[in-house]
């Protein structure tokens, strides 16, 4: 009787994509936009074996036609991301796609290459394992400082210093004698100046 299988209780059920630390930590990962990391993570979800035992890596899909059903709308972010990942050494391209129904294959280039047929001439000679390593990976510090955290202080070494709640000598006070109004009535009841040299013309 063949030995059971492990069951891995310490994650959710199902595959995984495996990606190398080193593919996050790399200038290249860092430097790429939101939308192209995110396609990354889409093609890596492709990359599975088959009931044969046979990988696919070389025959992963970018296609609008692919993605829409994964929340992708558009072709022209879907473009500009592909090329952003060919162009940063994360994905090799294997097969030219064209109109109007043949899509393009890619690899991932963390993982060797799978021997498919079907790519274009040159495929197998021009791919290079960990092409995104070219960029000089960035160094990755701890998360915490090593000898625990430090105690910040609460206040200045000397106590917190009084400030004053107003000027020094006391708050500024305005003038007593100033007139809410005329003294001798309210403003519109007086007639203006302009009034009174018009009639002065006459």
């Amino acid at each position: 009787m063949p030995p059971r299988k492990r069951i891995d209780n310490s994650r959710d059920a199902g595959g995984f994509a495996a990606i190398p630390w080193q593919v996050f930590d790399s200038a290249s990962y860092i430097g790429l936009s939101h939308p192209a990391k995110a396609l990354l993570m889409e093609l890596a979800r492709q990359y599975t074996k088959s009931s044969k035992g046979v990988f696919n890596n070389g025959r992963l899909l970018a296609s609008r036609a692919y993605l829409a059903a994964r929340g992708w709308k558009s072709a022209d972010v879907i473009h500009r991301a592909t090329a952003e990942l060919v162009a940063a050494g994360f994905v090799h391209q294997t097969v030219q796609g064209h109109r109007p129904n043949k899509a393009s294959w890619f690899a991932i280039t963390w993982y060797s290459i799978d021997r498919l047929p079907g790519y274009d001439q040159g495929t197998l000679e021009t791919f290079e394992r960990g092409a995104y390593r070219k960029n000089t990976p960035l160094k990755i510090t701890p998360l915490s400082p090593g000898d625990g955290l430090e105690r910040g202080s609460i206040g200045p070494g000397d106590g917190l210093e009084s400030v004053s709640a107003g000027p020094g000598d006391g708050p500024i006070k305005g003038p007593i004698n100033t007139l809410q109004c005329p003294g001798d009535g309210h403003l519109l009841d007086k007639p203006s100046h302009a009034r009174k040299r018009t009639t002065t013309l006459k």
